[in-house]
Parts: C-alpha cells; sequence; structure tokens
C-alpha cells in the first residue's frame, strides 16, 4: 500500500513529480496526439454563435428562478424539497460546466457575455475565476501529467472517504472557504503560486474580497430573518445539489492512464440522455474537447462523428462508465499501478511513443 504522504507528494506540484515530467518532455503541452480534421471542416466547427448558448443560458436561469420562487412559496413544508433539489442541481453541478466552457471562451461569441456568464458560474461553484482559469490551463496542457496537472480528482489509490464526501461537497467546499479567506488577505497557495503569473494575482485578490462580502451579506440575511433561506439560494446549494457535479465529473478521467500524451488513454466520452448533456454541456463528449479545447460545446457531437473511427468505443451511458471506474478505483486501493487500457479500433492512428499509461513517472 501506497503511503498517504507518499501519495500527496506524488500529485503534488511542488515535489519532485514536475521536474520528473519536465525533464522527460512530458510538459510542454505541444506533443500530444490529435485526430487529423480537414482544415475547411475545423473552421467550420470552431465557428462562434451567441445563439445555443443564450438559449441555454435563458432556460438555465430561468429555471432556477422558477424552482427557487416555488421553493420559497413553499418555504416550511415537504412541498418545497423537490423544488429547492431542482435549484441546487441548477445552481450547484449546471454552474460547473458553465464555468468550464465560458471558462474556454467559446461558449458565446460575444466574449463579453463568456465573461458575464464564467464569473457567476465561478461564484456558484466557489471558485476564485483568476485562479480556476490559470489551473485549468494546466489541466489542458498537462493533462493528468503526475506533478504538473492541477485538478486530478481521483488518486492512485483513491482517498476513499474524501471522493464520497465531497458529493455534498465536505471537502471542496470547506478548501473553496479557506482558500478565498487566504486571497483576501493577498496570498495564494503554494501550488498556486506555480500555475497563477504575477501580474494576475491582484484580481486574485480582489474578487476573493467581493466574494466574502456577498457570502457575510448572506449570513447576515440569515441572522436578520431568523431563516436559513437566503442560504438556501446562495452558497449552501453548492453543497445540497452539487452532487451530479461529481457524478458527470469522475467520469472524465478516474481510473484512465497517467503520464501519458493521448487522450484517448486518459480521458472518457460518455453518451448521455438530452437532460444529462443540457445540464453538463455535452462536456460528457470528453475526448473531443480536450482534443480541440476550442470547439464550442454545441459542435461536440459534430467532432465525435467526425473522429469517432480513431477513439476508443464511446461508453454507451453513465452506468456503462461506471460499472468501469467504482471496480478500477477499487482495484487501485490495492494496486496504484494498475489503470484502465482503452482499446482504439482497427486502423486507428497508432499511440504516441511514450503513452504508455504508466502509473507513476519514474
Amino acid at each position: 500500500m501506497v503511503k498517504a504522504r507518499e501519495r500527496l507528494q506524488r500529485y503534488s506540484l511542488v515535489g519532485p513529480e514536475g521536474e520528473r515530467a519536465v525533464e522527460a518532455g512530458l510538459a510542454d503541452g505541444t506533443d500530444w496526439f490529435r485526430s487529423d480534421v480537414p482544415r475547411r471542416r475545423m473552421k467550420e466547427l470552431m465557428r462562434r454563435s451567441d445563439g445555443p448558448a443564450i438559449r441555454d443560458t435563458v432556460i438555465w436561469l430561468g429555471a432556477m428562478a422558477v424552482f427557487g420562487t416555488l421553493g420559497a412559496v413553499f418555504w416550511g413544508s415537504w412541498l418545497a424539497v423537490p423544488f429547492f433539489a431542482a435549484y441546487g442541481v441548477l445552481y450547484g453541478s449546471a454552474s460547473d460546466s458553465r464555468w468550464h466552457e465560458c471558462g474556454h471562451g467559446t461558449a458565446f461569441k460575444n466574449r463579453r457575455l463568456d465573461d458575464a456568464v464564467y464569473w457567476l458560474a465561478s461564484f456558484m461553484v466557489m471558485r476564485n475565476p483568476t485562479v480556476s482559469r490559470w489551473s485549468h490551463t494546466r489541466h489542458h496542457t498537462d493533462t493528468l501529467i503526475l506533478g504538473r496537472d492541477p485538478e486530478i480528482q481521483v488518486m492512485r489509490p483513491a482517498r476513499l472517504a474524501r471522493l464520497l464526501a465531497n458529493f455534498l461537497g465536505l471537502v471542496d467546499v470547506p478548501l473553496a472557504l479557506r482558500d478565498t479567506l487566504l486571497h483576501a488577505f493577498g496570498r495564494l497557495t503554494a501550488e498556486q503560486r506555480t500555475y497563477v503569473p504575477d501580474t494576475e494575482r491582484a484580481k486574485v485578490f480582489r474578487t476573493a474580497r467581493v466574494w466574502l462580502a456577498i457570502y457575510a451579506a448572506v449570513i447576515a440575511a440569515c441572522v436578520l430573518t431568523g431563516s436559513i433561506l437566503p442560504a438556501m439560494f446562495v452558497g449552501l446549494p453548492r453543497m445540497y445539489g452539487g452532487y451530479m457535479l461529481y457524478v458527470y465529473g469522475l467520469t472524465q478521467h478516474a481510473g484512465m492512464g497517467e503520464n501519458v500524451l493521448d487522450h484517448r488513454l486518459n480521458t472518457r466520452t460518455v453518451h448521455m440522455n438530452r437532460v444529462n448533456r443540457f445540464l453538463y454541456w455535452n462536456m460528457n463528449y470528453h475526448v473531443e474537447h480536450h482534443m480541440f479545447p476550442m470547439i464550442p460545446y454545441h459542435r461536440l457531437p459534430e467532432l465525435h462523428e467526425e473522429i469517432k473511427d480513431e477513439l476508443a468505443p464511446a461508453y454507451p451511458s453513465l452506468w456503462a462508465a461506471y460499472k468501469e471506474i467504482i471496480p478500477a478505483v477499487l482495484r487501485q486501493l490495492k494496486d496504484p499501478t494498475y489503470y484502465v487500457r482503452r482499446e482504439l479500433p482497427p486502423g486507428a492512428p497508432p499511440l504516441h511513443a511514450r503513452s504508455d499509461g504508466r502509473a507513476l513517472a519514474q
């Protein structure tokens, strides 16, 4: 069994693994496999449009307004439960995909709309928009590269209690509040200092102070009204409605090959129904998104059809993905060198020379 200290050191951005990744040529973000899509078709797929994102954002925020109003009307009775349950998922889970896509700047054609939704969703999901933008940039250049990727959700072996607790935000929310306090006092964590440029840090600190002021206002409203109702609208939904964030998010990379330069081996594409695709904003096409992150979310199904013959087969459902993820994570508790090996279809382009899926950096 891998000791906890060794596991944390192996995944730390300030430990020796990052240096090893750089020395091995795994960390420059330029050598990843990408399917060869004709240039004209790629330009079509990359073309941005405000229409789909405006439609989806109006539906998202409109549904939140409806469910939130009904929850308030029936507050104090059991009838409020289903309305706040729906509101919570839209706030605590669907905000994650909006944060993600608008952070890439691809959801809307109008950059101001992208930024506005990105900042709103960042607040909902309790991530500093500047820190998380740089964190996610690193996640894309160094996906599942040990010592480099700051967004690895499932270590080997997994911290199982932490994973389960996070379905109610019992780990990530306190850590987010800790970071917000730290930023408000003009400081970053040691790992954040490895990827947030000096020129961006003042924005981090200003935003954290605004976030804290909003949380303080919500707490004051709860005290003045003698009710937690204000917090049911702002803050608490990240906990009671954030579970789908993890249901979706764990399908992306959990149990897959680390230190590889081929997204076909460290990322999953999962077919989902229309409700899940709306909540998740098509991020179920995750291999495609990692290969070509500048293609808008609403064009990812088309991209999938374009390159699917070069990818390992997509998982037919969430359940199918979890039938692989759960046994893999449990097996890694005893054997952290184990990982899911994906088989590419006949005739697919060969793997990168360093895409061996090894579990540990050598």
